[in-house]
């Protein structure tokens, strides 16, 4: 049986995705910034920088979250070294994930086409 294989690189994402989203979460209330949750992390394999990916449940001030939280980075950066045991905590940079806003605009495209509106019958017969 092939056994996987696991970087340290993806074991530190892991981590630290659980440990910035609650992180996030606190810094979000605090500041009185736009709900956002974190959706991923991604970290370079020498550990240096990570990149936050994070959602925003109003679309429309996405922009204002993500810059509030890279105002605030350094604090969030010098919190989770503090619950981390890690040597050198990743620079965070934080994204916005428009991932969700893309499949939200398919589906609403997907619904309103008119030829991929059906009628119940898969076949037609004649």
């Amino acid at each position: 049986m092939a056994q996987k294989t696991f970087h340290r690189s993806d074991r530190v994402s892991a981590q630290l995705r659980r440990d910035l989203g609650t992180l996030v979460h606190d810094a979000v209330r605090e500041h009185g910034l736009p709900s956002v949750s974190v959706s991923d992390v991604e970290v370079t394999r020498d550990l240096a920088h990570a990149k936050v990916f994070v959602t925003a449940l109003q679309a429309e001030r996405s922009a204002e979250a993500v810059k509030g939280l890279k105002e605030h980075a350094k604090e969030i950066r010098y919190q989770l070294g503090r619950s981390m045991k890690l040597r050198h905590v990743p620079e965070l940079h934080f994204h916005y994930d428009d991932s969700v806003d893309r499949g939200e605009r398919i589906d609403n495209l997907l619904r309103d086409h008119p030829d991929l509106q059906g009628d119940g019958d898969s076949e037609k017969t004649e």
